[in-house]
């Protein structure tokens, strides 16, 4: 959508929360530090922020979609504790060859595919070309080169094995920064002190 709003997209576990292997209740979800207040430095912006994940284990049975429920209500929480929103929150609880009917199919949502960000771009108005794309793993860095976006890489999470994986030359990467703050500076920095603040 061209004219469309910049969107920030941002993976989950290992970007905006502690990686730990499947969350599986809201106890679980610890948010990295810092990363509240990075959210709601894109809120004041105006920008569309939208959190995208990958989410298998529904499709593995360690988890149900209920659950998963509740664990966003505890990140919208956690989030809001420091005035932080998002805009919208979209995972895929599919697995191409793993898990359970129905969610054991080869969908067109599982990142590296980009039909979260597709998605977005339909419910939000969003322009993919000027958003950005901000995650720990190879699959996000492709969900976002797919559309356009910048790829930016954070160094939690999987983001050093991500990073190695970058410098063999496997993956292709716009910007790699430590974390989420970071890569939140790079980019307002990016589209310029400026600018008039998005319109909703």
């Amino acid at each position: 959508m061209s004219g469309g709003r910049i969107g920030v997209f941002i993976d989950r576990d290992g970007t905006l929360n502690e990686e730990m292997d499947f969350i599986r209740t809201p106890d679980d979800l610890k948010l990295i530090n810092g990363a509240a207040a990075s959210v709601r430095k894109l809120n004041e912006r105006g920008l569309a922020t939208v959190v995208i994940s990958n989410q298998s284990g529904v499709a593995r049975g360690y988890l149900t979609e209920e659950d998963l429920a509740r664990i966003h209500e505890k990140l919208i929480q956690e989030l809001s504790r420091e005035g932080a929103s998002v805009d919208r929150i979209y995972y895929c609880p599919h697995h191409p060859t793993d898990g359970n009917a129905p969610y054991n199919n080869d969908c067109e949502c599982r990142k590296p595919k980009p039909g979260m960000l597709k998605r977005a771009e339909k419910d939000l108005g969003i322009d993919l070309r000027k958003s950005f794309v901000v995650g720990d793993s190879v699959v996000d860095m492709q969900a976002g080169a797919a559309v356009g976006a910048t790829t930016i890489l954070v160094l939690t999470g999987y983001g050093k094995n991500t990073n190695e994986e970058r410098k063999r030359g496997n993956i292709s990467v716009d910007v790699v920064v430590e974390s989420i703050q970071e890569a939140v500076d790079h980019i307002l920095q990016k589209i310029g002190k400026g600018e008039k603040k998005q319109n909703a």
